[in-house]
């Protein structure tokens, strides 16, 4: 049988002397090939020093169908979350009402999301994709008729908030796993960063596209773009080469796989702590469409462009972020652990700025901070964790970074009507700054690390240092 380009044509001479040395070389080779492979995706697997280009995933023919497929629909769904918001702030005037809606579409997250992950473990991502993208397009095209129509209340839209997020449950934790199939273990790193880079893009152009439609012509056709908007990753999904997606192993039908995923992420510092930081962060630092709502009509007493425009600048901050993280070539939990302490610090010094350009250029490094924590623990997360076990520590993950806000979306509401934007602001800015102190501490402590306070000249110098190196210095 043929093994390479002319081995029909080659000499075949003395068969069982020449060609069983080529043979034996030839084996060797395979054999050392395949040994430096493994060794490379094994530095990759662990975040060794291997750097790739920014836009190295790009190369693979069916990322590139999906990446282009999500730019589509990540701008209508930009277009359809700021129109949602100033939408029921327009129905109630009550920044809590905008939490709630916040809330109930991520509660299905909070509820079922474990039960998402085990189906995601147990059939083809790619199938389920399908299912859930076209499932997200009929809620959007729901929510603009009953919008054109001028039937729309403020049920309607909590209800269909509900709904996206019962999709959700499966769409997140199936879009999250399926990089690694896309573009197997060396790239996911790069893949997850630049998808990030693909939603901040669209947030860039979504929100001033909504601000403009709301302004001009009303709130549905934002809705119905959103909904078309779909069809986009729909197409992506069915032109790929199945042949060419990276094979792994699925989870059988079996009892108790939902307890063996919990397990597996409590048994490994390197994914609870992680997922534990992302959850604070998630839960009481990510409630952007109340704040900003709030500081637009309440402190600044602008309209809806103003509520764009502020998105926008956030969307390029995160933009930026993206594409940092596309080009580093780790993914460290120090660096997870300093991005979520400067954005908590940002945070605060946002909520209170003396005049509105202090605050909009705050948002720039804010969005650049926010994305970097998620990034860096979602690809952290996914390199650590066994291909089989992905879809249920991924829906765990997205359980506690999204699911958690139907518990912080109506407390940092309430606060924002009660106390004030700046005091909602800084509330989330706080626990988050936190949250990433105790946590950074801990893994510290875990990774046999200490704290080290040096002074250089006038000025301290902190660091952490092996518990080693401290005992041979004393």
């Amino acid at each position: 049988m043929s093994t390479g380009p002319g081995a029909d044509s080659a000499p075949a001479h003395n068969p069982y002397d020449k060609h069983d040395k080529h043979d034996k070389r030839d084996k060797h080779a395979k054999h050392a090939k395949r040994n430096r492979r493994g060794e490379r995706d094994k530095r990759d697997t662990h975040g060794g020093p291997r750097r790739t280009g920014t836009f190295s995933s790009l190369k693979v023919r069916n990322y590139r169908l999906f990446f282009t497929g999500a730019i589509v629909s990540n701008t209508g769904t930009w277009m359809a979350r700021i129109t949602q918001d100033w939408l029921v702030l327009s129905l109630t005037g009550s920044a809590a009402a905008v939490g709630i809606t916040t809330a109930l579409q991520f509660l299905p997250m909070l509820l079922f999301g474990l039960y998402g992950g085990v189906l995601v473990d147990r059939y083809p991502k790619r199938n389920l994709l399908m299912l859930s993208q076209g499932a997200l397009g009929l809620c959007g095209l729901a929510l603009a008729v009953l919008t054109l129509s001028g039937h729309i209340q403020v049920w309607h839209v909590y209800l269909i908030a509900f709904l996206l997020g019962m999709v959700t449950v499966v769409d997140n934790p199936a879009r999250q796993s399926f990089y690694s199939e896309l573009v197997g273990p060396s790239e996911v790193r790069n893949a997850v960063s630049l998808n990030s880079a693909n939603f901040q893009s669209a947030r860039l152009v979504g929100p001033a596209v909504a601000g403009a439609l709301i302004a001009s012509v009303g709130s549905g056709y934002a809705f119905l773009i959103n909904g078309l908007s779909f069809l986009a990753p729909l197409a992506s999904l069915m032109l790929m080469r199945t042949s060419e997606l990276h094979q792994v192993e699925r989870a059988p039908r079996g009892k108790g796989q939902l307890r063996e995923g919990l397990r597996y992420v409590a048994g490994r510092p390197e994914l609870i702590w992680p997922i534990a930081l992302v959850g604070f962060v998630g839960t009481f630092g990510f409630n952007f469409p109340i704040w900003l709502t709030a500081f637009s009509d309440d402190v600044f007493h602008a309209g809806a462009g103003t509520y764009g425009f502020l998105n926008t600048l956030m969307a390029v901050g995160s933009l930026i972020g993206a594409l940092l993280a596309a080009r580093r070539g780790t993914s460290r939990l120090r660096l997870l652990v300093g991005g979520a302490v400067a954005f908590g610090v940002l945070e605060i010094a946002a909520a209170f700025s003396p005049s509105f350009w202090v605050f909009a250029l705050l948002l720039v490094p804010i969005g650049m901070f926010g994305l970097t924590v998620n990034v860096t623990a979602n690809s952290s997360v996914q390199l650590a964790t066994d291909p089989v076990m992905r879809g249920r520590v991924m829906s765990l993950y997205m359980m506690v970074f999204v699911g958690g806000t139907p518990v912080g979306a109506p407390l940092l509401g309430w606060i924002t009507d009660t106390y004030g934007a700046r005091a909602g602001f800084a509330t989330g800015g706080a626990v988050s700054l936190a949250a990433a102190v105790v946590i950074g501490l801990v893994l510290a402590r875990v990774g046999g690390l200490r704290l080290k306070v040096e002074m250089h000249g006038r000025h301290p110098h902190v660091r952490f240092v092996p518990r080693e190196r401290l005992t041979t210095a004393a």
